[in-house]
């Protein structure tokens, strides 16, 4: 059996802070994560594991063997790169510009590159014309959604029956409308026009819903009553959206469930955005967004004319937050009162009248604990040495602290 070997390069250090918790194959993009995809088109025949950071490598371990197929995370699988995969040779690789995308090497050749040892018998080739998508900053992540949802939702329903839509629907198009076993979507209005409409395996839109796709509703998600759904938006697994939501991504078990405005934005994991609480995705003057880089240190454009919150694990806002466009906060925070926070907020920060203060990692375990409970999930021992981690590593930001 093959290995595939998803790694993390440096930019990882440019998708933080979603990947101070994960290696950045875990992160979701469309309906899956990346290395989900990886293994649906790859099929049977492969085993997968990581190259990350030793503070996460318990979690996400490595494993290795005689054919070993070393693969960049940032980049999502097309049929063009997995034709290619499957017929590469001992010591090739693909290369974008100089960056790995993918190379097949032998067990002692892995051995070299995981210790930091040039290979010189690589050959390099390079991609140039074949098609694929990737992620290489927070905000592609929902720019490039649209596309990855219509992959994935190909992928996964391809020869397959969808369950039947109920008569209490109004649905608006003749686009594709897909729902896994046991998904409930009672008198909502449904418009797949622009993009496919997918609800996941026990999933559920509630009544007065109105949904324009593409949409990824996953597994055991809710859209609760009245909710208002632009695409290409993604609720990933056990989250809980509500209000108004146009073009972003939660990656799993976060929660928007009440009215107020997110758009353009990116939710990590347990996740909760208080009633009220209202993103700015677009600026007064109508210029190009700037957005806090952990690499550089500092703000830099994105590019976009839209871009509202990139949020990291673990983080929450209080009723009626207002949060300026283009703002990053980091793992582990609570931001709630009056005004505009600061566009940059690091990580384990606490809101208070007077500005910031640490949110201590004791505390902040306590209330993980108690949400992740709600959902029968253990807050484990792994878990608390990442965030114990994350907290060390993130207190240069907290510049109240020096």
């Amino acid at each position: 059996m093959a290995n595939v070997i998803l790694f993390d390069n440096e930019v990882r250090d440019q998708l933080l802070p979603l990947t101070y918790t994960r290696p950045v194959c875990e992160l979701r993009v469309g309906i899956l994560t990346i290395r989900e995809k990886w293994e649906k088109w790859l099929g049977e025949g492969y085993t997968f594991s990581y190259i990350t950071q030793d503070y996460l490598a318990e979690k996400y371990p490595i494993d290795y063997g005689d054919e070993n197929y070393v693969i960049n995370g940032s980049v999502l699988p097309s049929e063009q790169l997995c034709s290619l995969i499957r017929y590469m040779e001992f010591n090739q690789a693909y290369l974008r510009g100089d960056e790995l995308v993918v190379a097949k090497l032998d067990e002692r050749q892995f051995e070299k590159l995981i210790n930091d040892e040039e290979i010189h018998e690589l050959s390099g080739l390079d991609l140039e014309g074949t098609e694929y998508l990737k992620i290489d900053y927070p905000w592609d992540i929902f720019r490039i959604n649209g596309e990855a949802i219509q992959a994935d939702f190909e992928l996964l329903t391809k020869g397959r029956k969808s369950q039947p839509l109920s008569k209490s629907n109004r649905v608006v198009g003749e686009g594709a409308i897909f729902l896994e076993e046991g998904a409930k979507v009672e008198c909502a209005t449904l418009n797949a026009s622009k993009g496919p409409i997918y609800v996941g395996k026990n999933a559920e839109i509630m009544e007065g819903c109105m949904i324009r796709g593409p949409l990824a509703l996953c597994e055991q998600s809710i859209l609760k009553m009245g909710a208002r759904v632009y695409g290409a938006t993604t609720l990933g697994p056990w989250c809980k959206g509500g209000g108004e939501i146009n073009n972003s991504v939660l990656q799993a078990f976060s929660n928007k469930g009440h009215d107020g405005y997110l758009g353009d934005s990116v939710l990590g994991e347990w996740c909760n955005l208080g009633a009220d609480t209202n993103i700015s995705n677009l600026k007064n003057n109508y210029s190009q967004v700037k957005a806090y880089s952990y690499l550089k240190e500092k703000f830099i454009d994105t590019g976009l004319q839209f871009c509202g919150l990139i949020m990291g694990d673990y983080s929450k806002t209080g009723i009626n937050v207002m949060i300026n466009t283009g703002t990053v906060i980091g793992v582990g925070c609570n931001i709630h009162g009056v005004g505009y926070p600061r566009n940059f907020i690091p990580s384990f920060s606490w809101s208070t009248a007077n500005g910031f203060m640490t949110h201590r990692s004791d505390k902040a375990f306590e209330t993980a604990e108690l949400v992740m409970q709600r959902r029968k999930q253990a807050f484990s021992v792994q878990d608390r040495l990442i965030l114990l981690r994350v907290f060390e590593d993130t207190a240069k930001f907290r510049r109240w602290e020096t």
